[in-house]
């Protein structure tokens, strides 16, 4: 039978996992605080933490149970009470708090956690780097750029045979959907098929790790840099203090010049102590006549302001904002670097994905108590306080060298502000902005021609519909309204593809194989076709989701004799020493 799943909080989130799965021809019901008309019996209205409304909903019969409130107190609370009705329910839960999520992965079974600004951040550093991706992929334990390929009359594979394609190292097959002929990928691979007009192909890249070359001549370049942000910041007081010395050091040969038997240190001790008031050695002056008193008596006079300009110039410096200005100048790379603008969620994500990778990241926070300013300082990670739709503020964090701007915060017009404020300042600046709205996003792709325009919700509701119809999740995302899932499998003795040929039960199970883990060493390209499945090896494959009913109940003989579940039965979950990432 089909899985049952229940889905709480028809929010942006929510409701768009719970159409997908609805698509994908699920047993779905949601659960919602109010009506949603056109959804009618489908849809439970109710208090998510209540008992009877998940009693209402079916949760005693259910399968998976997904929690995608953006409110975490919330979702454990609802998380506690569907497992007091069924403790056997998969629960897919909604949290940003990672280290929270990890300990009730280990501690709860048949429980998920996943974040949609960790799912999403990917997506947006990828379109920064100039990679349009549709989605992420953990493969040897590396984030892949998932790409959509349509093949037109244009298309550089045209004619390519797929063959070619799955030769290659830096690039992973996923999912191959044919214009005229009905065939599978591995099938296409194993009959040398051609490319043609209308074919849909989903590939994963190779990333490609970025490395910022720190030898003496980039930090002997940051020293100078720091010196002439040094000079801008403090110029004021650089101007008073030359000044300051310039006088005191005047006074200091006046004095000589009238008593050629005083030295230069006794003068010079004089001078200092008679302009900043610590007084010291007056015997210069005492026998001298009385001009020399009366520019003593000047000098003292002028010293008091100079010295009282320089003190104040100094306490600003130090203790107001200049020094912090001038130390977040000094960390603000010169060109090549990619600014963030809003430390939500997903901007830390962001951030996180790309400091990470080697690649040079500013972030632009107008609200000093932001939560997260302390895990991206723990980072190193550049912060600049201040409104990123100011042409001044974007002109600090040097955009007009920067790769490329991301508008994450949470206000789409705020966004679009800041988008163009900084198209403004950088006409040929990649720019990639968050909308909530798919058609708002829409129209302002197709008006303001940014690099890319993207919506969270779309990126992560695959990831949570593909979590809830079961299996270690490695991926996923939407090919011509079709949801692919990338998942592991562990292969044991009960297990119906042990003893079995990859490209066989590829073939009758209708899934493509990425890989295989094996107790020595990593299976892929040609060997992996023809790769004997034993106890013990780890598959990892894509298959699209609505063929992940097969997994729930034993196919006919004809078709392929499934044993067991070899995703969802306890037999296929990995020990601790074979961790998938989902």
């Amino acid at each position: 039978m089909k899985p049952r799943i229940i889905v709480c909080s028809l929010g942006r989130t929510g409701y768009q996992i719970f159409r997908l799965l609805k698509q994908q021809g699920a047993i779905v019901v949601g659960i919602s605080d109010k009506p949603i008309p056109q959804e009618g019996s489908d849809v439970v209205v109710g208090n998510g933490r209540s008992a009877s409304t998940l009693l209402a909903a079916g949760v005693k019969t259910a399968n998976a149970l997904i929690l995608a409130g953006n409110d975490e107190a919330t979702n454990l609370a609802i998380l506690m009470q569907a497992r007091i009705l069924n403790p056997q329910i998969r629960i897919i839960n909604r949290l940003f708090n990672t280290n929270l999520g990890s300990r009730l992965n280990q501690t709860l079974p048949e429980h998920s956690t996943m974040s949609v600004s960790a799912l999403a951040a990917p997506v947006f550093a990828f379109a920064a780097l100039g990679n349009q991706a549709i989605g992420q992929l953990e493969l040897f334990n590396q984030t892949w750029p998932i790409h959509e390929e349509l093949i037109d009359e244009d298309h550089p594979w045209l004619g390519n045979s797929l063959r070619d394609l799955w030769a290659d190292s830096n690039r992973m097959l996923i999912y191959y959907l044919p214009f005229k002929d009905k065939i599978d990928l591995v099938s296409g691979v194993m009959a040398d098929q051609k490319l043609q007009v209308g074919d849909r192909l989903i590939i994963a890249i190779k990333p490609k790790p970025h490395q910022i070359q720190k030898d003496l001549k980039y930090r002997f370049l940051k020293l100078k840099r720091g010196l002439q942000k040094f000079k801008q910041y403090a110029k004021s007081a650089l101007i008073v203090s030359s000044i300051l010395c310039l006088t005191i050091l005047g006074a200091a040969l006046t004095y000589i010049f009238v008593d050629p038997t005083y030295s230069f240190v006794d003068s010079l001790y004089f001078s200092v102590g008679m302009i900043t008031g610590a007084g010291g050695n007056e015997q210069v002056v005492e026998h001298s006549p009385d001009s020399i008193k009366i520019f003593t008596v000047v000098m003292m006079l002028m010293g008091t302001g100079v010295v009282g300009i320089s003190y104040a110039l100094l306490n600003d410096f130090i203790l107001g904002t200049r020094l912090k200005d001038y130390l977040d100048a000094t960390r603000v790379p010169e060109r090549n670097h990619y600014v963030i603008c809003g430390l939500g969620e997903l901007g830390l994500n962001i951030a996180q994905h790309l400091y990470q990778r080697g690649y040079e990241v500013v972030v632009i926070e107008r609200d000093p108590n932001s939560r997260f300013l302390s895990t991206a300082k723990g980072l190193k990670i550049p912060i600049f306080e201040g409104d990123a739709s100011l042409a001044n503020t974007l002109k600090g964090v040097n955009i007009e060298a920067a790769e490329a701007l991301l508008a994450v915060t949470n206000d789409d017009t705020g966004n679009l502000e800041i988008a163009l404020s900084a198209r403004g300042l950088a006409p040929r600046l990649r720019v990639i902005t968050r909308t909530h709205d798919s058609h708002f996003a829409l129209m302002v792709q197709q008006i303001f021609d940014f690099e890319a325009v993207l919506n969270t919700t779309e990126i992560a509701a695959p990831a949570f519909a593909a979590a809830a119809l079961g299996g270690k999740i490695l991926g996923s995302g939407i090919t011509a309204d079709s949801l692919w899932v990338a998942l592991g499998t562990l292969i044991t003795h009960n297990h119906p593809f042990c003893g079995k040929r990859v490209q066989e039960v590829a073939r009758k199970a209708d899934f493509v194989p990425l890989y295989i883990e094996t107790a020595y060493q990593t299976i892929h390209s040609w060997e992996l076709l023809n790769f004997l499945l034993q106890p013990g090896d780890i598959l990892y494959l894509t298959m699209p989701a609505h063929h992940i009913e097969q997994l729930w109940h034993t196919l006919p003989p004809e078709r392929f004799p499934w044993e067991d579940n070899p995703v969802l039965s306890r037999e296929s979950s990995l020990g601790p020493t074979k961790k998938l990432m989902g």
